[in-house]
């Protein structure tokens, strides 16, 4: 029976580690293609975000009803819904290619648009599963953060390839290029879904039993009684708007070619800013790797403290630095790598995918910790937070268009110091007297 159970426990472990990485593959969609409508619509940083805006702000809407989800249909059948979502959402951005950019521009962004809001619905809903499932399957505390460390992982490895991916199709980016052009990203990312489905619908997976609450359960309270939760979901607000926002300001200033950003003078810009950002989340799953290999033994809160301490220092010294100096970088310009130079400051944010690695999960683990019952409604709570990806980058998008791109840094870096206010004070646990279970 032990044995049995074990290997339940496994696959569901695997599972929840598969759909980890195909949550980032459609997330970070968004950032490369978003630089072929900022350029089909005049350069504008702001249009370039707006498919990652619609994106998270599916989260807004999604995130409490994601929780309810978990209740009522348990995390399986919520994860197949959010697959079968997936896959109208991407097939919806699909479908923005066949309009033609130089008279129907509005009418493909405004599809490309929505079909971005409704792939933010699927991630949402997988995001709910995969998250509390991990912490619980594996027992809470360290042991719980080294299972999200390692699904993070992953999510970072299909982090790093997505942006390449899509940079080494686009080449050099004009007001001609189109999201036809990138077709096969998208139908790479249908049958992603589909095979996850069919997967997924046959292997047997039971919900934990540890934290578990039903239709039946009565809550005296709500995650909102913690304030550690409070303080928490702010955090995982600015943190996803950060994680976000870092690589896709800097994938377009490295693609801006007008003299305002780090571009002009490449060639293949685009898949040089794509190689860039990718290389951010490529760092992410270094810090990934590394810290899921000491998540048994160093704390959430360590982590937090020390990662947003020098994360604050590298976007301070990349807003101070900016292009004062050159750096060599190795690129990937569609056909071979080679080196190239770039602004010290797109060395320095790339280096925060270090820092930013470990954010998530442990703001989620301290902030749920403790909460019992209450833990899939703050789940979906946090869900509901996590439309700061989409919020927090638009802002910064819009700022970088007014006052340049690297004052535009100042979004991530207040966001980061009030992460580190959260590891080091914010996130006690001063509601034990409230009963969960």
């Amino acid at each position: 029976m032990n044995n049995k159970k074990q290997s339940g426990s496994l696959i569901a472990i695997i599972t929840m580690f598969f759909l980890y990485a195909m949550i980032s593959f459609v997330t970070n969609l968004g950032a490369p293609i978003g630089v072929i409508w900022k350029n089909i619509f005049g350069n504008s940083n702001t249009v370039g975000t707006l498919g990652t805006l619609m994106n998270f702000a599916a989260y807004l809407f999604m995130g409490i009803p994601a929780g309810k989800m978990l209740i009522k249909f348990g995390y399986k059948k919520t994860a197949l819904i959010g697959i079968a979502t997936g896959f109208v959402g991407v097939f919806i951005q699909y479908l923005s290619g066949k309009f033609n950019p130089e008279s129907a521009a509005v009418a493909g962004l405004s599809v490309y648009m929505l079909g971005a809001f409704i792939s933010g619905f699927s991630v949402c809903m997988l995001n709910t599963v995969v998250n509390p499932m991990l912490n619980l399957l594996g027992g809470g505390g360290n042991r719980g953060n080294q299972l999200n460390m390692i699904g993070g992982t992953l999510n970072s490895l299909s982090g790093t390839l997505t942006p390449m991916l899509v940079g080494a199709l686009i080449g050099t980016v004009t007001a001609q290029t189109q999201i036809a052009d990138v077709q096969l990203v998208m139908f790479i990312a249908m049958a992603v879904f589909a095979a996850a489905f069919c997967i997924l619908f046959f292997i047997p997976i039971q919900d934990p039993e540890m934290g578990k609450a039903t239709k039946d359960t009565v809550f005296e309270h709500s995650p909102w009684a913690f304030r550690h939760f409070v303080l928490g979901t702010i955090a995982i607000f600015v943190y996803v708007g950060v994680e976000i926002g870092l690589p896709q300001t800097l994938n377009f200033y490295i693609t801006d070619t007008t003299g305002r950003g780090g571009g002009e003078g490449l060639l293949n810009a685009a898949a040089i800013g794509g190689f860039v950002a990718g290389t951010y989340w490529f760092l992410m799953l270094v810090g990934r790797m590394i810290s899921a290999s000491i998540a048994d033994k160093v704390s959430s809160r360590t982590m937090m403290i020390v990662t947003t301490t020098v994360g604050s220092i590298l976007i301070v010294l990349a807003m101070l630095l900016g292009k004062s100096s050159m750096v060599t970088m190795p690129v990937f310009t569609g056909s071979s790598f080679e080196t190239v130079q770039v602004p010290i400051a797109a060395m320095l944010i790339v280096l925060c995918g270090l820092c930013t690695s470990v954010m998530w999960t442990s703001i989620f683990n301290l902030a749920t910790e403790g909460l019992g019952k209450y833990s899939a409604a703050g789940a979906g709570i946090f869900m509901m937070m996590v439309v700061g990806g989409g919020i927090l980058p638009f802002i910064q998008g819009f700022l970088a268009d007014k006052m340049g791109y690297m004052l535009s840094y100042i979004i991530p870096l207040i966001a980061m110091l009030y992460m580190l206010y959260y590891g080091l004070v914010g996130c006690k646990n001063v509601n034990k007297d409230i009963p969960v279970d």
